[in-house]
This record gives C-alpha cells, sequence and structure tokens, in this order.
C-alpha cells in the first residue's frame, strides 16, 4: 500500500493534487501537509498537518511514523515573489529539495516528485518549440534555483538511485486557487477580474505569448507520470510537456466572447523581463513517447470552465 505525503498542500498545484491522489489512492493514504492552514476540502478528506519543510528532523519524524512511501514536494516561492526575496527564495527552493532527497536516501522512499518550470529556460534557448534538451542559461532566481533542483534530481537518481521523477510546469491556470505571486499570474487574476469588476489590467504586453495549461491537465500529467514504468523514462531530471500557448490579447478575446462588455489594459511591471526570458511554446515529444502525456484543454474550453466555476465560488 502507498502512503503519500503532499508538502505544500495549500498551494495551486498542492489543494488539487491532494484531492485527486486521495481519489486514487484512497483519503487516508494521503497526507497533506503546509506551514499555512489548507482549505476546508484538503482538511475534511482527510488527514492535514501543519508542517515546514524546512525542519528537517520533523520532516524525518513525520515520514518514519506515518511510513510514507512517496512524497510529493509542491512548496516553493514562485517566480514574481522570488525577484523580491531572491536569498530566501533560493534558501526554501533549495534547502526544501536537498532535505527531501537526502531523507529519501535514509530512509528507502520510493518515488519524489519535484515540480520544475519553464523558468529553466533563458533568453538564449529557443523560443518556439522549445526542445527537452537545449540551452539553458535562467536569468531569474527561480529559474536558477529550478535548474539547480533539475540537477540535483538527477544527481540523487544515477549516484543513489532515488526515483525522482519530474515535470516543467508551464503556466498554470485553476478556478480553485487565486494568484499565487507568479508571471503567468495574470491568465488567472484576469478571469476573477473579468466577472468581478468587468475589466482587467495587465501586468504583461498585449503580445507576450507564454506556454500554459488548464490545471486538470497539468493534474493528470503530475499523477501519470508518478504511476509510469520506471523502466520507459529516459529523463531524471525534468520533462517538458505543452499545454496551450496564447497572449493576454488572446485570451481577453476569448473572455470577451463568453462577457462581451470585458475590457482589458496593458501596464507591464518588472514580470515583464521575467516572460521575455521565456519560451512560448514547448517540444513535449520526449514525454509523449515515454509516457504518453497528451493534454486535454484548449482555451475555448478552458475559457468556459473558468468562468463558469469562478462565478459559482463568487457567489458562495
Amino acid at each position: 500500500m502507498e502512503r503519500i505525503l503532499v508538502i505544500g498542500a495549500a498551494g495551486q498545484i498542492g489543494s488539487e493534487l491532494t484531492i485527486a491522489l486521495r481519489k486514487v489512492y484512497g483519503e487516508h493514504n494521503v497526507y497533506a501537509t503546509d506551514i499555512r492552514q489548507a482549505p476546508q476540502d484538503i482538511i475534511d478528506s482527510g488527514p492535514f498537518q501543519l508542517l515546514d519543510v524546512m525542519d528537517d528532523k520533523r520532516l524525518i519524524h513525520f515520514v518514519i511514523r506515518y511510513k510514507i512511501t512517496q512524497i510529493y514536494l509542491l512548496a516553493a516561492v514562485l517566480s514574481g515573489n522570488a525577484e523580491r526575496l531572491p536569498l530566501q527564495a533560493w534558501d526554501i527552493n533549495m534547502k526544501s529539495l536537498l532535505n527531501i532527497l537526502d531523507l529519501s536516501r535514509e530512509v528507502g522512499i520510493k518515488k519524489v516528485f519535484w515540480p520544475s518550470s519553464i523558468a529553466v529556460f533563458g533568453n538564449t534557448t529557443p523560443k518556439v518549440k522549445t526542445p527537452q534538451n537545449t540551452i539553458m542559461e535562467p536569468n531569474t532566481v527561480y529559474g536558477i534555483s529550478k535548474l539547480a533542483g533539475e540537477r540535483w534530481a538527477e544527481y540523487y537518481y544515477n549516484r543513489y538511485k532515488i526515483d525522482t521523477r519530474s515535470i516543467r510546469y508551464p503556466g498554470l491556470i485553476s478556478y480553485k486557487t487565486e494568484a499565487g505571486g507568479g508571471t503567468t499570474d495574470y491568465a488567472v487574476e484576469i478571469f476573477y477580474d473579468a466577472i468581478r469588476k468587468g475589466k482587467y489590467e495587465c501586468f504583461l504586453k498585449q503580445d507576450t505569448v507564454l506556454p500554459m495549461m488548464f490545471m486538470q491537465d497539468a493534474i493528470d500529467a503530475t499523477i501519470n507520470l508518478m504511476e509510469a514504468d520506471a523502466k520507459k523514462l529516459s529523463i531524471r531530471s525534468s520533462y517538458n510537456i505543452a499545454g496551450i500557448s496564447f497572449d493576454p490579447k488572446g485570451i481577453a478575446a476569448e473572455i470577451k466572447k463568453n462577457i462581451p462588455a470585458f475590457k482589458i489594459t496593458f501596464k507591464p511591471d518588472f514580470r515583464q523581463r521575467i516572460a521575455d526570458s521565456w519560451p512560448k511554446s514547448i517540444d513535449d515529444k520526449v514525454a509523449r513517447k515515454d509516457w504518453g502525456w497528451k493534454h486535454k484543454y484548449d482555451l475555448s474550453k478552458m475559457t468556459k470552465i473558468m468562468l463558469k466555476e469562478i462565478k459559482e465560488k463568487l457567489k458562495s
């Protein structure tokens, strides 16, 4: 029986991944933890505890006590916030991963999932159909920490046979949690403001194309990768996965199809520089070949779901 620890269960990915994992492995076999209180559905549907991934002694005690076999490490300081607090972001993003990798070596954890990001790419990376293996010269703290993390994950696999698995997430879009300090957060904020205010001021230029993904696709990809046969996995740093690429004016046009009076203005801030260093689209043929990855949601389908679900959420 698998016993799974999710660290960062109150965050954008963790809050939805925890619920999905509980449906697969059973509510009482997935332990949700975070340094802050989790959403009520996480607390109601299974075990939740406050836990700081930086507290390595309490962490190892938790893992041994509950006989954990898999760990999903989702705690991190995201791109926008990391640029404001670079040293703190580096410390949290790197130490948390190293704590988990070292703990896994000591107690024999079967599998570790740790998310990377398109932030590992930089200005010198090919922007269109960015390959799995390419030039990687990130110029943000978040990207630098993710690139270093990829190398550590691969090192622990090669040196200690820790079954590390990772995905380079594009920008993720979800109606369940609001924006959390990332550069692609405009694609979440825009839906909330469209419903609340009928307008949105975007912090990126109108033609800034970035790779994005509906959260359900990201959750499916994560679980599918973790359930894949280890022998079929050729990548132990992090897999490219692609969903949909669009710019702010494109998503605004899609929203206007559903809310004709919606208006958007543009006031780029420091996040524009970050976005300009990232790819416009991703080549994910290695993930498709190794473990059958395939996204399901396009921009139109995602927009309809986002507007419907956020309207319902804001009513309650």
